[in-house]
């Protein structure tokens, strides 16, 4: 799930489609910003031919639990889809993380003090994500995240 804005981007993937823009080898390089650490990464998670696993690390520990400082695998196929989006809507600014991996135990936590948070959650596994991407209108993100067709996409203009 990608959260838009939060948006929310899904990483549940249909093979054929979700890699058909990825079929020619060429790095994916993505810049993010995590608006609850303050922390800045620019990573090129994938070299054209395989997945750097250091740079996946740094992406875990990017997408972290901060609140529970709780690092979980994420899906690499989230950061696919993610580059994804990005060369659909022409921008390198930088994608703004706004929730990454959530333990259970924090959502849980905020659940009881909260109306309307999903008692599932793809944040708890490591296949989601809320963010925002600065100049983009969150509803061109919408519409470029539903035509990937690549899992569920959230959308919160407020």
């Amino acid at each position: 799930w990608l959260a838009l804005g939060g948006a929310a981007l899904g990483a549940a993937m249909l093979p054929g489609q979700a890699f058909a823009t990825l079929s020619t080898p060429r790095p994916r390089i993505l810049t993010l910003a995590n608006l609850n650490t303050g922390e800045y990464l620019k990573t090129e998670f994938f070299d054209g031919r395989r997945y750097n696993k250091d740079e996946l690390s740094r992406l875990n520990h990017f997408f972290r639990d901060y609140l529970a400082n709780k690092i979980k695998t994420i899906d690499p196929a989230l950061f696919d889809q993610l580059y994804r989006l990005q060369v659909m809507l022409g921008t390198n600014k930088p994608v703004q993380l706004i929730l990454g991996y959530r333990s259970v135990d924090t959502k849980n936590e905020m659940r009881s003090h909260s109306r309307g948070m999903a008692k599932q959650s793809y944040h708890t596994k490591g296949q989601a994500m809320d963010f925002h991407i600065e100049s983009v209108q969150l509803a061109n993100i919408r519409k470029a995240a539903l035509k990937l067709k690549a899992g569920g996409v959230g959308y919160y203009p407020k």
